[in-house]
């Protein structure tokens, strides 16, 4: 998978694996979906696309946790969730995959959070 993504020059911005008796499952995020999603289902990949939320949080203690009691207040499962550092910038940044994305957006907003875009995350 790694070679076929650097042989068409689709960076990944983070993975995730995880495996079961049967199969294996690669979680991506890469610089360019759609790429990704085309070559690796012509090399015979099996692929699910699924919407995240992404969320600007503070690079100190406590930080992921506040974000994360946010959702919990709503009732807001996390099913997995991807967190990385920036190079130029002393924040953290967390993509969740969560099981309403409307309703996490909004209480993280309400929360003062802020969201990061599918760009945001290519640039990082």
């Amino acid at each position: 998978v790694t070679d076929i993504l650097a042989k068409n020059n689709i960076n990944i911005r983070a993975l995730s694996i995880a495996e079961t008796e049967d199969f294996g499952i690669l979680r991506l995020i890469v610089s360019d979906e759609n790429a990704a999603e085309k070559m690796l289902k012509e090399n015979g990949y099996l692929i699910k696309v699924v919407d995240v939320v992404g969320v600007k949080i503070g690079d100190e203690p406590g930080k992921l946790t506040a974000a994360l009691d946010v959702l919990d207040k709503e009732n807001i499962n996390v099913e997995y969730l991807y967190a990385f550092m920036a190079r130029t910038e002393k924040h953290a940044y967390v993509v969740l995959r969560v099981e309403n994305n409307d309703i996490a957006e909004k209480a993280l907003t309400d929360a003062g959070f802020k969201l990061i875009t599918e760009a945001d995350i290519c640039k990082l």
